[in-house]
């Protein structure tokens, strides 16, 4: 393994492409070594090189590389409350969480790595009930901070705005009238880049495109880490 990242390469993809021909326990255990060599080995150093940028944005959100208990997400399904019984994943992914954060709920910055659909930004997706009740009620609260945060020309430029699926009636306690009622509906709120051609990741230089991202989505971060009451 190397702590040096030159880009996810056609070894990283191809592990992928063949999972998907193949996932079973079985054939990820002939191919562990492989995984181990050409997704992790890469997403560590991917992570490493992210580190030191990320902190010049904020030092409260950490870029860990460890495989186990990091940035780095398992590639192990739960598939407990699930149809589909498929063990693995068919991508890989890292979320720098905040650091009083301890789950993929908490605020954070985010990178999809699947073939065909690569997003990387920022946001909070499916916070818990008190913490979006937070965030909807700052936006109540503070309806020109948030139209300061949906008309950020870096957000609507780089990411065409913010998303996140909502509800398809006010939450409790909120009147349809409300400012801002469509975004208060929400339940997640994100900025990501979506992009379809392995080729943006595929050399060091995508950690430059990763962070130009996380810069762009700073408004959100710095309204949602507010709003749930954690330092940005």
């Amino acid at each position: 393994m190397t702590d040096l990242f030159n880009g996810f390469g056609p070894d990283f993809w191809g592990f992928f492409a063949d999972l998907k021909q193949n996932n079973d326990r079985q054939w990820f255990a002939v191919n562990k070594e492989r995984y181990q060599r050409d997704v992790v080995a890469p997403v560590s150093a991917f992570i490493s090189a992210i580190a030191p940028k990320l902190r010049q944005i904020s030092p409260h959100y950490n870029a860990d590389p460890r495989p186990n208990k990091g940035s780095m997400f398992r590639i192990y399904r739960d598939v407990r409350f699930s149809k589909d019984k498929r063990p693995y994943k068919e991508h890989a992914a890292a979320q720098f969480r905040h650091r009083r954060g301890r789950d993929a709920h908490a605020p954070g910055f985010y990178v999809h790595l699947e073939a065909g659909n690569i997003r990387y930004g920022g946001g909070i997706w499916l916070p818990p009930a008190q913490a979006l009740g937070k965030i909807r009620q700052r936006i109540l609260n503070k309806p020109q901070k948030w139209q300061a945060v949906i008309d950020d020309k870096n957000i609507t430029a780089r990411f065409g705005g913010i998303r996140g699926d909502g509800l398809k009636r006010p939450p409790r306690g909120f009147d349809a009238a409300a400012p801002h009622i469509e975004d208060i509906k929400r339940k997640s709120f994100f900025a990501m880049k979506d992009v379809s051609s392995a080729a943006t990741a595929a050399t060091a230089e995508f950690i430059d495109e990763v962070i130009s991202a996380f810069e762009a989505a700073t408004p959100l971060m710095y309204f949602i880490s507010d709003a749930v009451g954690v330092e940005f």
